[in-house]
């Protein structure tokens, strides 16, 4: 191994402008020394082949009882994204305990269930475009009016979250993935979520409904089933995902076809498909920047870095997104035309994302009705005036200012 690679310090901070830091990263090879907030050190990993091979390979675990760091009382408490690390369920599992929560997760969450959606999710798509062609021209916030409410409510009624519950899950989240929040702040908002996602299964006890959350609590494999603390973790890994990561998914690709013009006259001419769209966009600005964490579980090279055991690992997925290794020179560019490379921000292997297929049909029938019904949509604000979410984990925008006509 290159002893030369041992880290004496990050090789750049993790700030909010993810897409610059990302070049610096991969600059500094596939494998990149990065301190995180609270001085928590961790390494990056960021070219797609790179990234790719380790979320494939076991020695890269999930569990955080192989990381040092934790085990030795280095990770500060109240540490903001703790919940990531520690929270139970298929992302923090492995062999055989997560292919069991796995098994018993996708009793519930069918294909059946997926599909059946399918008229609810046109439905809501009209009535919000209903919504905003009142407020034509605008200017109008489109994440807050449209890229948000849209996900948030498929995956509510997915899980039988009920309305007065929804906004307040979302801010709890919305702290949940902050890199900034301080320790104090972090440890309430987690026992708060806790707290009304644990009211939410009770109420689903009490009443069973034709849900999610209803059939993850009656899932049974042989006489196992999920505990309440498992319960709780993949409600909170369902709603997160299932509702933030869309709503970024929406916004970078309206984004990015209001700033690419011609991108966007080829889609709406029929030239090229909005599923072209999203999945561009999805290699091109991935929703999710870094997940966390993965951890060594024995010495691991990575393209001539040293990874040691027990150190963590950060699935750079907007990096290895525009890793020119693999898309070539242009792969900073937006290019719906690109062809079929395969991109990594669903996962790959093992923990390949469950709600794919759901976030690709709502990203394609939002953008095709939006872009039908409002034509002449465009920017409202200049692209770089922008703000970031204040996350390394959610890749996204705090509002996206538009008008409509």
């Amino acid at each position: 191994m290159d002893t030369a690679s041992r880290r004496t310090g990050p090789a750049c901070p993790l700030g909010y402008d993810q897409h610059a830091d990302n070049a610096r990263l991969r600059e500094a090879g596939a494998a990149a020394p990065v301190e995180l907030p609270g001085d928590v050190p961790a390494w990056a990993i960021t070219r797609h082949d790179a990234l790719q091979a380790a979320l494939a390979d076991p020695r890269f675990a999930k569990s955080h009882e192989h990381w040092a760091a934790l085990a030795e009382g280095r990770v500060p408490p109240g540490w903001p994204l703790m919940t990531f690390i520690v929270n139970k369920g298929m992302t923090t599992a492995d062999g055989e305990e997560h292919r069991r929560l796995r098994t018993l997760v996708t009793q519930a969450f069918t294909p059946r269930r997926v599909a059946a959606l399918r008229p609810r999710i046109e439905a809501l798509t009209d009535e919000l475009l209903d919504g905003l062609a009142s407020a034509a021209p605008g200017p109008v916030d489109l994440r807050a009016r449209y890229a948000y409410p849209l996900p948030m409510s498929v995956i509510s009624e997915l899980l039988g979250v009920p309305e007065d519950r929804r906004d307040e899950l979302h801010r709890l989240c919305e702290v949940l993935v902050s890199s900034d929040t301080a320790p104090a702040d972090a440890i309430a908002n987690v026992r708060a979520l806790h707290a009304v996602l644990g009211e939410i299964i009770e109420g689903k006890r009490r009443a069973p409904a034709d849900d999610l959350t209803s059939a993850l609590i009656a899932a049974r494999e042989e006489g196992d089933r999920l505990s309440e603390e498992e319960l709780v973790g993949t409600l909170l890994l369902m709603f997160l995902a299932g509702h933030a990561t869309t709503t970024n998914l929406i916004c970078n690709a309206v984004r990015a076809l209001l700033t690419h013009r011609g991108q966007l006259a080829l889609v709406t001419s029929g030239e090229r498909s909005w599923g072209a769209v999203v999945e561009e966009t999805l290699r091109f600005d991935s929703p999710v920047g870094q997940f966390p964490m993965r951890y060594a579980t024995e010495d691991v090279e990575v393209e001539g870095r040293a990874i040691r055991k027990g150190e963590a690992v950060l699935a750079s997925y907007a990096a290895a997104g525009r890793d020119p290794h693999k898309y070539g020179e242009d792969a900073g560019s937006f290019d719906i035309t690109r062809g079929p490379a395969r991109h990594l921000s669903f996962g790959y292997g093992a923990h390949f994302c469950l709600g794919a297929g759901l976030a690709r049909t709502e990203g394609e029938m939002a953008l095709s009705r939006l872009f039908e019904r409002f034509p002449d949509l465009a920017l409202a604000a200049r692209p770089g005036d922008l703000e970031p979410l204040p996350s390394i984990v959610s890749n996204g925008i705090r509002a996206l200012p538009v008008t409509l006509a």
